[in-house]
């Protein structure tokens, strides 16, 4: 048998074999809720954590994981409670944040807000969906009052990207931080995306001055949070900058930096996406 059809077949059981794990990844998935005060409920499955405001005038969800997911989302909206969706919040552009826009918009009949940013990052794509771009956007927030509740949407200069948003429930003293706030692990700074070291560390920093000792916060990742969860992140960041910068300051090369590491103080803060090796990129390229 020639090689290239050889390496044809191959390629093609590679890609099918691919195809029948993606399916498996997805229909294994659960979306697990969580109540976390009052109105505000918490979705976790694959992908950014879901903020859910649900009540009487209908139901406002925080981004919406992937686009395989959506279904299983609304099944799970809809075991909080029966009321019809509204609105959809995109804390920033990313693909596990923005997957299921299209169906809330053109299934569930919900309007989606979002950043500029947002928009023009998604629109920019080549293969986007144009029901997947958000329908309002803003520069700098908004407020709904919805369900009892003050809800304030902000925006936040470059961090995590340039597109981010934090969203704030006042009465319920509950924070959904996007992906300003990976609990327990190395963050994702999106360097390409606009995103900054210097920008992260700030707006965490401004965050925690607004919060209080009983404050929720729904992470962008990980588990239901709480200030001090949140300063934890604050504390490893400042101070893992500041070994990576000093190494840099003596000429010592990236991959040197990597080999001397950060030490077994941080061992536990990696994981699959952003592991120790990646965070210390990003540090030393963002710097």
């Amino acid at each position: 048998m020639p090689s290239k059809i050889i390496a044809l077949s191959a390629l093609t059981a590679v890609l099918i074999s691919s195809s029948v794990f993606a399916e498996d990844r997805w229909s294994k998935a659960k979306i697990t809720s969580q109540n976390v005060s009052g109105s505000v409920h918490m979705l976790k499955g694959m992908g950014g954590n879901i903020g859910v405001s649900a009540g009487e005038d209908g139901i406002l969800i925080i981004d919406d994981q992937f686009e395989p997911l959506a279904e299983k989302i609304a099944t799970a909206i809809g075991d909080i409670a029966k009321s019809p969706m509204k609105y959809v919040i995109n804390t920033h552009y990313h693909g596990d944040h923005t997957g299921s826009n299209a169906y809330f918009r053109e299934v569930q009949d919900s309007t989606i807000f979002a950043h500029e940013n947002v928009r023009k990052r998604l629109a920019e794509k080549q293969d986007h969906n144009h029901a997947a771009l958000p329908v309002v956007t803003y520069q700098q927030g908004l407020t709904f009052h919805f369900n009892n509740e003050t809800i304030k949407v902000m925006h936040l200069p470059a961090g995590h990207t340039d597109s981010d948003s934090v969203i704030w429930f006042e009465n319920a003293n509950v924070l959904h931080a996007g992906d300003l706030f990976f609990e327990g692990r190395f963050p994702y700074i999106d360097l390409d995306g606009g995103g900054t070291v210097k920008g992260y560390i700030e707006n965490v920093t401004k965050l925690l001055n607004m919060l209080n000792d009983e404050t929720q916060i729904i992470p962008g990742h990980g588990d239901l949070a709480t200030k001090a969860d949140y300063q934890m992140l604050l504390t490893m960041m400042l101070d893992t900058s500041e070994i990576v910068k000093s190494m840099k300051q003596k000429a010592i090369s990236l991959e040197k930096a990597i080999e001397i590491g950060l030490g077994d103080k941080y061992k536990s803060w990696s994981w699959s996406f952003i592991n120790e090796e990646r965070w210390i990129t990003t540090l030393y390229q963002g710097l």
